[in-house]
């Protein structure tokens, strides 16, 4: 991508066009709804602390334990349906989607070492 001085230059508050609008990014690695969940255990746990710490303490540990339970099963996924798109190619033939598949696990890969 080139830098584009004219764009630069202009008020942050310009509305810019559907064309100019960023497309969104990765694929969430959870779904909304068991983020969501585990996300509202932890809130719980850190307004209860006051009152229970060890509660809290217990809850927010339960909230992590679930929250990678739930990331381990959707990356075991990830992992099945890219393997089932090129595990019955033939490397010689097939070049542009083994290229697809090897870009998918670049940034999965990518990701979970961010984390």
């Amino acid at each position: 991508m080139m830098y584009d001085q004219t764009r630069a230059q202009q008020p942050a508050s310009q509305n810019r066009g559907s064309s100019e609008r960023r497309t969104p990014g990765p694929e969430p690695l959870l779904p909304a709804g068991e983020r969501d969940q585990v996300l509202q255990r932890l809130r719980h746990a850190l307004n209860t602390f006051a009152d229970a710490p060890g509660d809290a303490l217990e809850e927010a540990e339960s909230a992590y334990d679930e929250a990678t339970a739930h990331l381990v099963k959707a990356l075991a996924a990830r992992r099945e349906l890219l393997r089932a798109g090129w595990a019955d190619q033939d490397p010689e033939s097939q070049s542009e989607e083994l290229r697809h598949a090897l870009r998918q696990y670049r940034e999965i890969t990518q990701r979970l070492l961010q984390l």
